[in-house]
């Protein structure tokens, strides 16, 4: 595949200049085509992920017969759902917080997944226990709810989101490594001390969906 076009499906608006940015900063000139659907994650959260399962597919079909070669899924909380009803249409999609999730798998066996929002909790666990069967490794997957921060992100207080995530982090003992579950969180990775990795998703999701769609990345 040589520079097919890349949609990327995100559940809030604030992640296109996210995105953009990081395009211009690895991969200058790599076109973006963004769709924001913020009804998903608000039945997710309401309903379950599953109940969003038809609804993804009908707009993933659609997105590719509109043009897209690869599909990259921001949300963390329909990341599962979408990767399956993808396969289940052959429809070529990268979930940006697998190549997170191996990396976190890599860097030792005490993971800690730290999130914002109780359901991204159990599909982000579930990533790092699949990625650490696919490796080969065992590993001790902890889970923290960051109570308060998704009410100061909905709030737009973007400093007291990070400050609460970082405080977090920080406030951690004995884990190998740390992921940061959601895409709105990867501020609060260069925010905590911690002297492990903390891993965000955003800059090695887009990366992976650029090498699927055969463009350049930097490293």
């Amino acid at each position: 595949m040589v520079n097919a076009t890349l949609a990327l499906l995100h559940t809030s608006p604030v992640h296109v200049p996210v995105f953009e940015g990081l395009r211009d900063e690895d991969h200058p000139g790599f076109e973006l085509r963004h769709l924001v659907h913020e009804d998903l994650l608000a039945r997710a959260r309401a309903e379950g992920p599953d109940a969003v399962a038809d609804d993804i597919e009908e707009l993933l079909v659609r997105t590719v017969a509109e043009g897209a070669g690869v599909v990259l899924c921001t949300c963390s909380t329909i990341g599962a759902v979408a990767e399956a009803r993808a396969a289940a249409v052959a429809v070529p999609l990268v979930r940006v917080d697998r190549p997170m999730a191996a990396a976190a798998v890599a860097a030792g066996r005490s993971v800690a997944v730290v999130a914002t929002l109780e359901s991204t909790l159990a599909p982000t666990r579930a990533l790092v226990e699949e990625e650490a069967a696919q490796a080969g490794r065992q590993v001790d997957v902890t889970t923290v709810l960051v109570k308060g921060a998704w009410e100061r992100f909905e709030a737009d207080d973007r400093e007291g989101h990070v400050r609460l995530i970082a405080d977090a982090v920080d406030a951690l003992e004995g884990v190998d490594s740390v992921v940061l579950a959601q895409a709105s969180m990867a501020d609060a990775a260069d925010r905590a001390t911690l002297p492990v990795p903390v891993i965000s998703s955003p800059r090695p999701g887009l990366r992976a969906a650029v090498l699927q769609c055969g463009g350049d990345s930097k490293s």
